[in-house]
């Protein structure tokens, strides 16, 4: 998993909103699959729960 990237649908908390937006996946401390990016209106943090495929 080398430098692996989400392009999709987030849901931006503080616009209520869902974003079209590209993010980093990385794996959580729980062992889940995670897209993080940044939302392109607002700017604030997004975090995206992945499958495990």
């Amino acid at each position: 998993m080398a430098d692996e990237t989400y392009k999709g649908e987030f849901y931006c908390v503080k616009c209520k909103e869902k974003r079209e937006a590209e993010g980093k996946v990385v794996v959580s401390e729980n062992g889940r699959r995670m897209a993080k990016g940044v939302c392109p209106v607002c700017g604030t943090n997004l975090n995206r729960i992945l499958g495990k495929a």
